[in-house]
């Protein structure tokens, strides 16, 4: 059976033409030309994903997707945000709304089928784990009390670690922190990174070689975070942040995201040879700046994410959107905490977009 897909828009024209491509790659399409429509059809046609405009009269899509997460039935319905806005600038507001990704006007079709396949594979993995849950309950009422305790403590735990860092989740359950998710002061090093050449790669390649693409990049870069310890923030297209020092301390932040940063720069470069022969021409630019934070749990009940929210990660992103493709540019603050023991270079002031002064930049010497 086809997946269902609510397309709310209050433009007519916009809601069709998104229904007419999703119809034509398979998916059965629903419209709605206002929230409380939408919300109303949600109830009656269970769609698997939410395409939502932003910019509405009356309820405004942050509206709406705040009602869906409302309803605990509706915790993982994924919600895609369609946006005119900056997306960078209205993000947050999203989040906290309890969007799961943003797509901007005007929609690249690569792009929108993309996502939207991606997202509803994970709504299938999702709902796989509910069923197969639901019969490992059954089957656990029969046992004996104790193999139940510990059936449903590695069921917690496999839980956890499916949505938070092996370092965050062990921190949970076992005890080693005193509340990881709440609220709190941290000086972290934060590593962002993204691929060049994306963007145009999404609106000409077909939507199989475009998760191709990113299985690949994730597989690889997610082997280096465990590798190097550090705490996973987000995985957003070809935008990955990461942080090291929360919420398990260790005492060399800086050094050890530098040479994460390096051997996923080294991993990049051998993938991109291959995509090379596949005529895609993808690099990766990286940022890292290091400076205090709030870190802690963002969301809501039935979505939790462990987030960092602070100028450390802003200027990581800046650094990181000014990087050439396989160059790392780095803080100054950074800079001074790996100085000699990684090579580099003074990179010169940059004008960064949010900060009011040049900021000093330095690039590590890769290969």
């Amino acid at each position: 059976m086809s997946a269902t897909i609510l397309v709310v828009d209050d433009t007519p024209l916009n809601a069709k033409l998104l229904a007419d491509l999703l119809g034509a790659k398979g998916y059965r399409s629903v419209t709605a030309a206002s929230g409380p429509e939408a919300l109303r059809k949600l109830a009656d046609e269970k769609p698997d994903l939410v395409l939502l405009d932003v910019m509405m009269p009356g309820m405004s899509g942050y509206e709406v997707c705040a009602a869906i997460r409302a309803d605990p039935a509706h915790a993982m319905l994924p919600v895609v945000l369609v946006t005119a806005l900056d997306p960078a600038a209205e993000r947050v507001k999203g989040l906290e709304a309890g969007a799961d990704d943003f797509l901007s006007k005007p929609v690249a079709q690569a792009e929108l089928l993309a996502r939207v396949k991606s997202l509803l594979r994970i709504k299938q993995l999702y709902d796989e784990v509910e069923r197969q849950r639901s019969t490992l309950a059954e089957w656990n009422r029969t046992l004996e009390q104790r193999v139940q305790e510990g059936v449903q403590e590695l069921e917690r735990v496999g839980r956890l670690r499916r949505f938070f860092s092996p370092q965050l989740a062990e921190a949970i359950v076992n005890g080693g922190a005193e509340d990881p998710l709440k609220s709190h002061r941290c000086e972290i090093t934060v590593v962002f990174l993204d691929l060049r050449g994306f963007t145009a790669f999404t609106e000409t390649a077909d939507p199989e070689e475009v998760m191709a693409v990113l299985a690949d990049y994730h597989a690889a870069m997610g082997r280096r975070i465990l590798e190097f310890e550090g705490t996973l923030e987000r995985f957003t297209g070809d935008g990955i942040m990461v942080f090291f020092n929360d919420p398990t301390p260790i005492p060399d932040p800086a050094p050890r995201a530098a040479r994460m940063a390096l051997a996923m720069q080294g991993d990049v470069a051998l993938l991109a040879e291959r995509w090379r022969k596949r005529g895609h021409e993808l690099q990766m630019g990286v940022g890292i700046a290091q400076g205090f934070a709030t870190l802690g749990g963002i969301g809501f009940p039935g979505r939790i994410d462990y987030g960092a929210i602070g100028t450390v990660t802003n200027l990581a992103a800046r650094l990181c959107g000014e990087a050439q493709g396989g160059e790392v540019l780095v803080s100054q603050r950074a800079w001074g905490a790996i100085e000699g023991i990684v090579e580099g270079e003074a990179a010169g002031a940059l004008v960064l977009k949010g900060f009011a002064r040049p900021v000093q930049a330095f690039r590590l010497r890769c290969g």
